[in-house]
Protein backbone atom coordinates (compact mmCIF):
# COMPACT_ATOMS: atom_id res chain seq x y z
CA UNK A 1 0.00 0.00 0.00
CA UNK A 2 1.48 3.05 -1.23
CA UNK A 3 1.73 6.08 1.22
CA UNK A 4 -0.53 8.44 -0.16
CA UNK A 5 -3.00 5.85 0.15
CA UNK A 6 -2.41 5.00 3.70
CA UNK A 7 -2.78 8.95 4.94
CA UNK A 8 -6.04 9.22 2.74
CA UNK A 9 -7.37 5.89 4.64
CA UNK A 10 -6.60 7.29 8.11
CA UNK A 11 -7.34 10.66 7.66
CA UNK A 12 -11.12 9.32 6.75
CA UNK A 13 -11.17 6.73 9.38
CA UNK A 14 -10.07 9.96 11.85
CA UNK A 15 -12.79 12.38 10.19
CA UNK A 16 -15.62 9.74 10.50
CA UNK A 17 -14.57 9.08 14.36
CA UNK A 18 -14.16 12.72 15.28
CA UNK A 19 -17.77 13.79 13.54
CA UNK A 20 -19.19 11.14 16.19
CA UNK A 21 -17.59 12.16 19.23
CA UNK A 22 -19.40 15.57 20.27
CA UNK A 23 -22.23 13.59 21.48
CA UNK A 24 -20.02 11.78 24.23
CA UNK A 25 -18.05 15.03 25.35
CA UNK A 26 -21.37 16.79 26.21
CA UNK A 27 -22.34 13.46 27.93
CA UNK A 28 -19.45 12.81 29.75
CA UNK A 29 -18.23 16.69 30.32
CA UNK A 30 -19.54 17.29 33.98
CA UNK A 31 -17.66 18.10 37.02
CA UNK A 32 -16.51 15.61 39.55
CA UNK A 33 -19.66 14.27 41.63
CA UNK A 34 -22.19 14.58 39.13
CA UNK A 35 -23.85 12.16 37.01
CA UNK A 36 -23.31 11.67 33.26
CA UNK A 37 -25.73 14.02 31.58
CA UNK A 38 -28.32 12.16 29.99
CA UNK A 39 -30.49 15.25 28.32
CA UNK A 40 -30.01 18.17 26.22
CA UNK A 41 -29.38 21.85 27.32
CA UNK A 42 -33.46 21.82 26.70
CA UNK A 43 -34.04 18.85 28.70
CA UNK A 44 -34.86 16.14 26.14
CA UNK A 45 -33.79 13.02 26.82
CA UNK A 46 -30.62 11.71 24.90
CA UNK A 47 -30.04 8.44 24.18
CA UNK A 48 -26.80 6.47 22.85
CA UNK A 49 -23.06 8.03 23.37
CA UNK A 50 -21.90 9.06 19.62
CA UNK A 51 -23.04 11.12 17.00
CA UNK A 52 -23.84 14.74 17.52
CA UNK A 53 -24.27 16.60 20.56
CA UNK A 54 -27.81 18.46 19.98
CA UNK A 55 -30.89 15.92 20.02
CA UNK A 56 -33.23 14.91 17.52
CA UNK A 57 -36.22 17.00 19.32
CA UNK A 58 -33.82 20.36 19.35
CA UNK A 59 -33.51 19.80 15.58
CA UNK A 60 -36.70 19.31 14.83
CA UNK A 61 -38.44 21.76 17.13
CA UNK A 62 -35.49 24.40 15.62
CA UNK A 63 -37.16 23.86 12.61
CA UNK A 64 -40.55 25.23 13.76
CA UNK A 65 -38.54 28.66 14.93
CA UNK A 66 -38.06 30.25 11.58
CA UNK A 67 -39.83 33.22 10.80
CA UNK A 68 -42.54 33.02 8.65
CA UNK A 69 -42.21 33.55 5.00
CA UNK A 70 -45.19 36.42 5.12
CA UNK A 71 -45.57 37.80 8.39
CA UNK A 72 -49.23 37.46 9.75
CA UNK A 73 -50.78 40.74 11.69
CA UNK A 74 -52.18 40.11 15.01
CA UNK A 75 -53.61 42.21 17.55
CA UNK A 76 -50.91 43.84 19.93
CA UNK A 77 -50.97 41.58 22.99
CA UNK A 78 -50.70 43.28 26.70
CA UNK A 79 -47.52 43.30 28.18
CA UNK A 80 -46.50 40.30 30.32
CA UNK A 81 -44.69 39.89 33.31
CA UNK A 82 -42.64 36.86 33.41
CA UNK A 83 -41.37 35.27 36.62
CA UNK A 84 -38.07 35.09 37.29
CA UNK A 85 -35.96 31.91 36.15
CA UNK A 86 -35.32 29.93 38.61
CA UNK A 87 -34.38 26.53 37.09
CA UNK A 88 -30.89 25.28 36.36
CA UNK A 89 -28.83 25.92 33.33
CA UNK A 90 -30.16 22.26 32.24
CA UNK A 91 -33.41 21.53 33.22
CA UNK A 92 -35.96 19.72 31.63
CA UNK A 93 -37.85 22.52 28.67
CA UNK A 94 -41.01 22.28 26.40
CA UNK A 95 -39.79 21.08 23.21
CA UNK A 96 -41.29 23.60 21.31
CA UNK A 97 -39.05 26.24 23.27
CA UNK A 98 -35.29 25.54 21.96
CA UNK A 99 -34.42 28.77 21.07
CA UNK A 100 -31.14 27.84 19.26
CA UNK A 101 -30.96 27.06 15.57
CA UNK A 102 -31.28 23.17 14.46
CA UNK A 103 -27.23 22.71 14.01
CA UNK A 104 -25.94 24.45 16.93
CA UNK A 105 -23.81 22.61 19.58
CA UNK A 106 -24.38 22.90 23.21
CA UNK A 107 -21.94 25.44 24.62
CA UNK A 108 -18.71 24.11 25.97
CA UNK A 109 -18.72 21.17 23.48
CA UNK A 110 -16.62 21.60 20.33
CA UNK A 111 -17.89 21.48 17.14
CA UNK A 112 -18.24 18.29 15.16
CA UNK A 113 -15.66 19.22 12.22
CA UNK A 114 -13.13 20.94 14.97
CA UNK A 115 -13.37 16.93 16.67
CA UNK A 116 -13.18 15.92 13.10
CA UNK A 117 -10.43 17.68 12.00
CA UNK A 118 -8.56 16.61 15.34
CA UNK A 119 -8.88 13.34 14.67
CA UNK A 120 -8.48 13.35 11.34
CA UNK A 121 -5.10 15.13 11.50
CA UNK A 122 -3.61 12.88 14.73
CA UNK A 123 -4.45 9.60 12.65
CA UNK A 124 -2.40 10.77 9.75
CA UNK A 125 0.63 11.80 11.87
CA UNK A 126 0.76 8.43 13.41
CA UNK A 127 0.53 6.82 9.60
CA UNK A 128 3.18 8.50 8.60
CA UNK A 129 5.45 8.06 11.47
CA UNK A 130 4.21 4.46 11.60
CA UNK A 131 3.74 2.75 7.96
CA UNK A 132 1.86 -0.25 7.46
CA UNK A 133 2.90 -2.18 10.44
CA UNK A 134 0.28 -4.14 12.53
CA UNK A 135 0.37 -1.61 15.50
CA UNK A 136 -1.18 1.26 12.88
CA UNK A 137 -4.32 -0.61 13.47
CA UNK A 138 -3.59 0.06 17.20
CA UNK A 139 -2.91 3.37 17.10
CA UNK A 140 -5.92 4.15 14.97
CA UNK A 141 -8.59 2.86 17.06
CA UNK A 142 -6.91 4.32 20.16
CA UNK A 143 -6.34 8.23 18.56
CA UNK A 144 -10.22 9.28 18.55
CA UNK A 145 -11.09 8.08 22.70
CA UNK A 146 -7.47 10.35 23.11
CA UNK A 147 -8.88 12.67 21.48
CA UNK A 148 -12.10 12.95 23.26
CA UNK A 149 -10.54 12.45 26.89
CA UNK A 150 -8.53 15.47 26.21
CA UNK A 151 -11.51 17.43 25.32
CA UNK A 152 -13.31 16.66 28.71
CA UNK A 153 -10.20 16.64 30.85
CA UNK A 154 -9.62 20.33 29.14
CA UNK A 155 -13.37 21.50 29.88
CA UNK A 156 -14.34 20.35 33.43
CA UNK A 157 -10.81 18.83 34.88
CA UNK A 158 -12.19 15.24 34.88
CA UNK A 159 -11.12 11.85 33.09
CA UNK A 160 -14.12 9.56 33.25
CA UNK A 161 -13.38 5.88 34.46
CA UNK A 162 -15.59 4.53 31.39
CA UNK A 163 -12.95 5.97 29.30
CA UNK A 164 -9.21 5.75 30.90
CA UNK A 165 -9.89 2.07 32.10
CA UNK A 166 -11.30 0.58 29.24
CA UNK A 167 -8.56 2.49 27.27
CA UNK A 168 -5.38 0.93 29.02
CA UNK A 169 -6.89 -2.54 28.89
CA UNK A 170 -7.71 -2.33 25.28
CA UNK A 171 -4.45 -0.90 24.53
CA UNK A 172 -2.65 -4.08 26.26
CA UNK A 173 -5.06 -6.44 24.74
CA UNK A 174 -5.00 -4.89 20.98
CA UNK A 175 -1.37 -4.83 20.96
CA UNK A 176 -0.85 -8.46 22.02
CA UNK A 177 -2.53 -9.03 18.93
CA UNK A 178 -0.30 -6.69 16.94
CA UNK A 179 2.48 -8.98 18.29
CA UNK A 180 1.17 -11.91 16.07
CA UNK A 181 1.29 -10.36 13.72
CA UNK A 182 4.67 -10.31 10.80
CA UNK A 183 6.19 -6.89 10.53
CA UNK A 184 5.04 -5.17 14.06
CA UNK A 185 8.22 -3.27 15.40
CA UNK A 186 7.21 -3.50 18.95
CA UNK A 187 7.49 -5.66 22.14
CA UNK A 188 4.36 -6.35 23.86
CA UNK A 189 6.37 -7.19 27.69
CA UNK A 190 7.74 -3.83 27.49
CA UNK A 191 4.51 -2.40 26.73
CA UNK A 192 2.90 -3.92 29.51
CA UNK A 193 6.03 -3.34 32.07
CA UNK A 194 5.69 0.47 30.39
CA UNK A 195 1.60 0.59 31.43
CA UNK A 196 2.74 -0.65 35.16
CA UNK A 197 5.95 1.77 35.04
CA UNK A 198 3.89 4.60 34.60
CA UNK A 199 1.12 3.91 36.61
CA UNK A 200 2.78 3.18 39.30
CA UNK A 201 4.98 6.23 38.99
CA UNK A 202 2.22 8.94 38.66
CA UNK A 203 0.62 7.43 41.82
CA UNK A 204 3.44 7.99 43.91
CA UNK A 205 2.85 11.49 42.45
CA UNK A 206 -0.97 11.41 43.48
CA UNK A 207 -0.17 10.08 47.30
CA UNK A 208 2.97 13.42 47.52
CA UNK A 209 0.71 16.09 45.85
CA UNK A 210 -3.22 15.17 45.62
CA UNK A 211 -4.23 18.14 44.85
CA UNK A 212 -1.51 18.58 42.05
CA UNK A 213 -2.07 15.56 40.48
CA UNK A 214 -5.49 13.71 40.38
CA UNK A 215 -6.42 9.83 40.44
CA UNK A 216 -7.94 9.98 37.06
CA UNK A 217 -4.31 10.77 35.98
CA UNK A 218 -3.30 7.57 37.35
CA UNK A 219 -5.65 5.77 35.50
CA UNK A 220 -4.94 7.21 32.28
CA UNK A 221 -1.18 6.81 32.67
CA UNK A 222 -1.53 2.86 32.55
CA UNK A 223 -2.62 3.30 29.07
CA UNK A 224 -0.37 5.89 27.81
CA UNK A 225 2.38 4.01 29.13
CA UNK A 226 1.47 0.61 27.44
CA UNK A 227 1.24 2.80 23.85
CA UNK A 228 4.53 4.21 25.01
CA UNK A 229 6.02 0.99 26.17
CA UNK A 230 5.44 -0.53 22.70
CA UNK A 231 8.44 1.19 21.27
CA UNK A 232 10.71 0.54 24.75
CA UNK A 233 11.88 2.28 27.32
CA UNK A 234 13.83 5.72 25.51
CA UNK A 235 9.75 6.25 24.50
CA UNK A 236 8.12 5.96 27.51
CA UNK A 237 10.97 8.58 28.99
CA UNK A 238 10.47 10.51 26.30
CA UNK A 239 6.41 10.71 26.27
CA UNK A 240 6.54 11.22 30.22
CA UNK A 241 9.11 14.11 29.73
CA UNK A 242 7.37 15.88 26.84
CA UNK A 243 3.85 15.51 29.03
CA UNK A 244 5.83 17.10 31.85
CA UNK A 245 7.25 19.76 29.58
CA UNK A 246 3.80 20.67 28.02
CA UNK A 247 1.88 21.08 30.65
CA UNK A 248 4.52 22.96 32.64
CA UNK A 249 4.82 25.52 29.65
CA UNK A 250 0.80 26.05 30.13
CA UNK A 251 1.35 26.54 33.66
CA UNK A 252 3.63 29.24 33.55
CA UNK A 253 2.11 30.91 30.58
CA UNK A 254 -1.22 30.89 32.73
CA UNK A 255 0.80 32.29 35.50
CA UNK A 256 2.88 35.31 32.93
CA UNK A 257 -0.52 36.46 31.95
CA UNK A 258 -2.00 36.12 35.35
CA UNK A 259 -5.11 34.29 34.25
CA UNK A 260 -3.89 31.59 37.20
CA UNK A 261 -1.18 31.56 40.69
CA UNK A 262 1.07 29.37 41.33
CA UNK A 263 -1.11 26.94 42.84
CA UNK A 264 -3.77 27.09 40.59
CA UNK A 265 -5.10 23.77 39.19
CA UNK A 266 -4.87 22.70 35.72
CA UNK A 267 -6.07 20.03 33.93
CA UNK A 268 -2.63 17.32 33.26
CA UNK A 269 -4.58 14.85 30.96
CA UNK A 270 -4.19 16.94 27.73
CA UNK A 271 -0.46 17.17 28.66
CA UNK A 272 -0.04 13.74 29.32
CA UNK A 273 -1.98 12.67 26.25
CA UNK A 274 -0.25 14.90 23.86
CA UNK A 275 3.37 13.89 25.64
CA UNK A 276 2.82 10.73 24.54
CA UNK A 277 1.46 11.01 21.24
CA UNK A 278 4.76 12.91 20.44
CA UNK A 279 6.63 10.37 22.14
CA UNK A 280 4.86 7.62 19.79
CA UNK A 281 5.13 9.64 17.01
CA UNK A 282 9.30 9.69 17.76
CA UNK A 283 9.28 5.81 18.97
CA UNK A 284 7.24 4.76 15.73
CA UNK A 285 9.78 6.67 13.54
CA UNK A 286 12.98 5.57 14.97
CA UNK A 287 11.62 1.83 15.27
Amino acid sequence: MSDALLWALSALWGTAAGVLLPRAAYRFAVVAGEGWRDRCPHGHALRGWLGPARCGECARGGAHLTEPAHPVETEPAHPVELPQQTEPPYAAAPAHACPSPPTATPPGVPSAPLLALAAALTCVALAAATGARPELAVWLLLAPVGVLLAVIDFRVQRLPDPLTLPLAVAALALLGLAALLPGHAGHWLTALYGALALGVGYFVLFLINPSGMGFGDVKLAVGMGAVLGWYGWPTVLLGTFAGFLLGAVYGGALVVVRRAGRKTAIAFGPFLIAGAFLGLLAGAYAA
